[in-house]
């Protein structure tokens, strides 16, 4: 195992820093949400509904899936770094495409191949595994989250301001010069952490059976899965909530939809500091019951009182923080049941955790229709919500059954 000490900044030879891990995770949270103010902007441009522009999220997450079921085999059979590298690369293409687009097929089509940068969030995940072990990873993760959750922080905000001021297009010339500077600072300071690379893809593809037979692996992925479905409900819907509901601008919006990120950055903080304390199961536990009370509250205030902005997205910043303590927690848990396969373990499990968001979006993106409100959005959001109370139940359930048989 690599220790931080091993570390050096810029160092081709060396495990990536912090700071780089950061940027590989954050950039595809960033592409995914940075254009959310605009959404009705684009709809315009391109002569499109509303519900049509948000696909651009939707066929985002589905092809985003459809990639990290590839990318964590091809980094385990041929390296971290290279499969990181081009990936990049495809991205900063792709941005191009997005902005040089004169319809919105074009558009599409670019857009759902950025999806490809998704490969920095598996292989930083992989590089972590690499580097340490379960419980220690999980804080290691906790703490990168927390500072790739900066990006989908400021993304928002920053997208709606560039609106107001440039166009909506402003969005993808940043992403461009972003992907382009995570690019170089990848290729100058990512060494190679995957030190037992598989024999073939044949081999990488076999395992996925041997993941596929673990219930704890389905466990903590369905945990991860759910607990970002309720977030990725949120993405589908916050612009319509926010301009038909409460009559935002978009740079006001913009900083709305950000605010859920601060309860976010809050909870991976709490997890990079208290995840080796109390083991990965009772803070995913916890974190579980937190994102039920946001939601919760939330659907009682719209039931009781006259909903303001504060209602509904000062709630979903309580289940943020909720999913801070779940999500990396869950991400240590599914790549820790068969730490060989860290890189295919966190490529499947993301797989199920943007496919099933993906579907969500879109469910929720087709049900919001003018006149519908607020409420249905908020059910689906509990629901999913829920639904990983009953998942991490069942891991840690399993988790005693197989201590009892080791005793």
């Amino acid at each position: 195992m690599n220790t931080p000490n091993t570390r050096k900044f810029l160092n081709k030879s060396s495990p990536p820093s912090m700071f780089t891990l950061i940027c590989l995770a954050a950039i595809g949270a960033l592409a995914l949400n940075m254009h959310l103010p605009s959404l009705p902007a684009m709809a315009v441009t391109f002569g499109v509904s509303y519900s049509v522009t948000t696909l651009s999220i939707s066929l985002f997450l589905g092809m985003n899936a459809v990639f990290q079921i590839f990318v964590g085999p091809l980094s385990d059979r041929y390296g971290r770094r290279p499969i990181v590298l081009g990936s990049l690369f495809i991205f900063c293409l792709c941005s191009v495409g997005c902005i040089l687009a004169t319809n919105f097929e074009f558009f599409l089509i670019c857009r759902i191949f950025q999806a490809v940068v998704v490969a920095g969030l598996v292989i930083s995940r992989a590089a972590v595994r690499d580097s340490y072990h379960q419980d220690q990873a999980a804080s290691i993760l906790g703490y990168v989250t927390m500072g790739m959750a900066i990006f989908p922080l400021i993304g928002p905000a920053l997208g709606g301001v560039l609106e107001v001021k440039f166009g909506w297009i402003a969005s993808f010339w940043v992403l461009l010069g972003v992907g382009i500077f995570i690019f170089l600072l990848t290729y100058f300071d990512m060494g190679e952490t995957n030190r037992h690379k598989t024999a073939s893809m044949t081999e990488q593809f076999h395992a996925y059976p041997e993941l596929l037979k673990s219930r704890r692996f389905w466990g903590y992925s369905l945990t991860a899965a759910f607990s970002a479905g309720a977030y990725y409900a949120y993405l589908g819907g916050a612009a319509y909530v926010g301009r038909e509901l409460f009559g935002l601008s978009p740079d006001v919006l913009g900083l709305y939809i950000a605010v859920p990120t601060i309860g976010y950055v809050v909870g991976n903080g709490l997890s990079g500091r208290f995840s080796m304390s109390f083991g990965i199961d009772k803070m995913i536990l916890v974190g579980a019951v937190v994102t039920v009370f946001g939601m919760t509250t939330c659907l009682f205030l719209f039931l009781s009182t006259n909903p303001i902005p504060i209602s509904f997205f000062g709630c979903v910043c309580i289940m943020g923080l909720g999913n801070g303590l779940v999500i990396p927690n869950s991400n240590a848990g599914m790549m820790s049941v068969r730490p060989k396969l860290a890189g295919s373990a966190s490529g499947l499990g993301g797989a199920l955790n943007t496919g099933g968001g993906a579907i969500i979006a879109t469910g929720t993106a087709a049900v919001l229709i003018p006149g519908t409100g607020a409420l249905t959005l908020i059910l689906i959001m509990l629901v999913s919500c829920v639904m990983t109370i009953l998942t991490i139940a069942y891991v840690i359930k399993r988790t005693q059954i197989l201590e009892r048989e080791e005793v």
